[in-house]
């Protein structure tokens, strides 16, 4: 009975071992995420433009990569979130709200074949809408032309990119910024394509399970010899 003991422990150890040491693999998506501003940082929304009704002095920004669907994970727009720096110097106008607007069309990796993003840098504007104008409105008013596909799902600004619209991406390594498009991060309230697919991959687990089956055997086969 104590030589069976050990052989199981190690043949567990194993396995959790490897399980600890995989990479865990996340679908990517390619798609237009929305955030919120204040104080300089960025927030993931947690509605869709066409819903959110930003108030005057309100920032909010649009970053194109692949990534993945999470706050913590999903791409921000690579500048500070600064009302000030963006609408400053727009006299404020009765009837009319303020809002700042960050368009970050995101790194060349990150962009369709064929295509690339229109600037290096993030794109802002000062859009002045009526009150209860949406932030997908605001966007509208500074970022045409804009492309949604047949779910109200957010497909390009400006223009770009010139086609697709949230299509997944070959699985990459879950350290990197990886996503799929929801609402909070179009300018669709229902959102677009949906589904993480973490964890290790099917190649690794079934190495595990080798592993794991040839353990069992190990010790059977003990068992068979102590008989």
């Amino acid at each position: 009975m104590r030589r069976r003991l050990p052989a199981a422990a190690a043949a567990l150890g194993i396995v959790l071992a490897l399980l600890a040491a995989a990479p865990a693999l996340a679908a990517g998506y390619r798609y237009w995420s929305f955030w919120d501003g204040a104080g300089g940082r960025w927030s993931y929304a947690t509605q869709g433009p066409s819903t959110a009704r930003p108030a005057d002095g309100s920032v909010q920004g649009f970053r194109f990569a692949v990534s993945k669907d999470a706050a913590a994970e999903a791409a921000t727009p690579r500048t500070e979130a600064d009302f000030e720096a963006v609408c400053g110097g727009t006299a404020p106008a009765e009837g009319r709200k303020r809002v700042a607007v960050v368009i970050d069309f995101g790194v060349p990796q990150d962009a369709p074949e064929g295509d690339t993003p229109p600037q290096d840098t993030a794109r802002t504007a000062c859009a002045q809408v009526p009150p209860a104008a949406t932030a997908a409105e605001a966007l509208a008013a500074v970022a045409k032309p804009l492309r949604y596909n047949s779910a109200a799902l957010l497909c390009a600004v400006s223009g770009y990119p010139k086609q697709g619209c949230g299509e997944q991406i070959a699985d990459t390594p879950s350290s990197a910024p990886a996503s799929a498009p929801s609402a909070s991060a179009s300018a669709s309230a229902s959102g677009g394509a949906s589904g993480d697919g973490g964890g290790p991959s099917l190649g690794l687990l079934a190495g595990i399970a080798a592993i794991a089956a040839l353990a069992v055997a190990g010790v059977l086969r003990s068992r068979r010899r102590a008989r």
